[in-house]
């Protein structure tokens, strides 16, 4: 089928699990033609669908970017926070600023991991070194100032965001910014206040030796 058919299809579905189908072949199809009326999905009250939206979008890539940081200005919670999820899965710098305002502001926390992991993985390979450097550092920022986020999932989240700039961006983080890299993942390692979680402590000290014997230091 087209892409075309594949649209037309979703658009005439006439049930929740035809919508599904339908989406789900439309995401396959990883054409950025799909892009618009996969961001349409995210809107609807169809959790099932805008996990396969997203996916397709995420599929899509670079193309999908920009459409989708203009459909951040929708009054519609739910499609915002599937949108920063796609941003997030695609890793694309521009998507920097969007990820930064998520992790420290959004009221779900499922967004805020995303968040979280996304700015671990921002594929920054196309950008001038001056450039990618200011972005290693505003990510990891936005990282460190989550260490203390109330829910453990989103702390999991922050530990492997942290480990995935450490070990992929390790040249590009100076030794102080690094140095307070790690003593975050130490301090995530062995809290021992309500704020921790056994699964996050043994993550963190995993992020650790991960990045101690890896690329992810100076030394």
């Amino acid at each position: 089928m087209s892409v075309e058919q594949l649209i037309a299809s979703v658009r005439s579905a006439d049930s929740a699990d035809a919508l599904l189908s339908a989406v789900e072949r439309l995401s396959q199809a990883k054409h950025p033609a799909a892009t618009t009326c996969l961001l349409e999905i995210l809107g609807f009250n169809n959790p099932g669908a805008a996990v396969a939206a997203v996916d397709g979008l995420i599929a899509i890539g670079e193309p999908a970017v920009e459409p989708i940081l203009a459909s951040l200005h929708t009054n519609n919670y739910g499609a915002r926070a599937w949108s920063v999820r796609a941003l997030a899965g695609i890793g694309d710098p521009r998507g920097l600023e969007v990820l930064e305002r998520a992790l420290a502001t959004d009221v779900g926390p499922s967004v805020r991991r995303a968040a979280a992991s996304g700015l671990g993985r921002l594929d920054l390979r196309s950008l001038p070194e001056d450039q990618v450097s200011e972005l290693v550092e505003r990510s990891l920022q936005a990282l460190l100032a989550a260490c203390g986020d109330g829910e453990w999932i989103v702390r999991y989240a922050v530990v492997v965001g942290l480990e995935g700039l450490a070990r992929h961006q390790g040249q590009r983080v100076s030794d102080l910014s690094l140095a307070a890299l790690k003593r975050a993942l130490a301090g995530l390692a062995v809290g021992s206040d309500p704020l921790f979680h056994d699964v996050v402590q043994r993550r963190s000290a995993l992020a650790l030796h991960r990045i101690d014997n890896s690329g992810g230091t100076h030394g």
